[in-house]
């Protein structure tokens, strides 16, 4: 456990060294619905934008909200209305307070707003949702119905994915990293069957055409939801035999059994040791 939290606090460490400077952020439009996405140093921000306004989803980091704002006018002179947050994470929450002080009304699962509270240092009134909901809740605005929906207990307790139904965009936040190892915060209520659950969701929701915007990576079809499953199927079938024939996490690392996966995957932000600790929390859980 104590080798696991050291995981857990490398990983925040990270995050936080990822504060991205104002020039950093970059907008691009993935539909022509008005629906864009924002890649920066933290989690993907999804953005509508039309007559309705502006429909935020994350806000990653509070040094970054100018850059953020300054991006989305580029692509609308409307105010942004509405934030949903995909979980509670500093990378997805960390501008919560400049957008809520400028009015911005902000949404997230119960669960998100009970881990805001929850922290050593709570986040201020103004970073917190305003608007909580259990299952899931429905926005119309910008010629979209915009459905919003509770996944439990995966990247964390409080996942919320996305769907833009009529412009076939799902933003699924933290349960997809496109291309690398993922974080799942087991400490959080996080889980691997979780993420697998909401993987399956998703598929289950998009077609060929489908476009779906990960937590962290560049935008994605189905198929790279699918090459993401198998490698977390690989992943948990590599450490289970380790794990049930009583090796200790120290043992697995060194053992490597995700070898074949590590080329492809472990260059992101957990590298192929960390993800064994982290998978080996979800997997013991």
């Amino acid at each position: 456990m104590f080798r696991y939290l050291k995981a857990v606090l490398a990983c925040s460490a990270i995050f936080g060294a990822l504060v991205a400077p104002a020039g950093a952020q970059e907008i691009a439009k993935v539909s022509d619905a008005g629906i864009h996405v924002i890649h920066g140093k933290g989690g993907n921000i999804g953005v509508s934008v039309g007559d309705d306004g502006v429909f935020m989803i994350d806000d990653q980091f509070a040094p970054a909200t100018t850059a953020i704002l300054d991006q989305i006018r580029t692509v609308s002179d409307k105010p942004v209305r509405f934030l949903v947050n995909t979980h509670f994470h500093r990378d997805h929450t960390g501008g919560n307070e400049n957008l809520g002080k400028a009015g911005v009304l902000i949404f997230a699962h119960d669960n998100v707003r009970a881990r805001l509270l929850g922290k050593e240092q709570p986040a201020p009134d103004a970073a917190l949702p305003v608007v909580t909901f259990s299952d899931a809740t429905t926005f119309h605005m910008n010629g979209q119905t915009i459905r919003v929906f509770h996944v439990p207990a995966a990247h964390t307790d409080g996942d919320a994915m996305i769907h833009f139904v009529e412009a076939n965009v799902i933003h699924m936040g933290d349960t997809f990293f496109n291309g690398f190892y993922p974080f799942i915060d087991s400490r959080s209520g996080g889980s691997l069957d979780g993420v697998f659950a909401a993987i399956d969701i998703v598929l289950g929701m998009a077609g060929a055409d489908t476009v779906i915007i990960p937590g962290h990576g560049p935008v994605a079809k189905r198929g790279d939801l699918i090459a993401y499953r198998d490698m977390l199927i690989k992943a948990r079938d590599g450490i289970r035999p380790l794990i049930a024939d009583g090796r200790t996490v120290e043992q697995i690392v060194a053992a490597k059994p995700l070898a074949e996966l590590d080329a492809t995957w472990g260059g992101g932000f957990l590298n192929p040791e960390r993800f064994l600790r982290v998978l080996h929390a979800a997997v013991t859980k």
